[in-house]
């Protein structure tokens, strides 16, 4: 499996960073392998989702071509929002 990041992806670690909110590769690594939940986004898009905390997820928006993912980009919510 390979994993790529946008320009835009790539830069969404330092805009959260700055707002105190720390989301290492890693984690929306984990969150394309590991899904807790996938649903369908825009433009034919996918976007997965993990727990990372009591309160929040952290989403991740990405389209997939065979074993190859391409993060559009990612960002944390609070978990009630989209549990069911």
């Amino acid at each position: 499996m390979r994993i790529v990041f946008t320009k835009h992806a790539e830069l969404k670690f330092e805009v959260l960073k700055k707002y105190g909110f720390k989301i290492t590769k890693e984690q929306v690594e984990d969150t394309l392998t590991i899904p807790e939940d996938i649903t369908e986004g825009r433009k034919g898009r996918l976007i997965a989702q993990r727990l990372i905390g009591e309160t929040h997820v952290i989403r991740v928006i990405y389209e997939k071509k065979g074993d190859s993912f391409t993060v559009i980009t990612f960002y944390p919510a609070r978990r009630r929002r989209y549990e069911s």
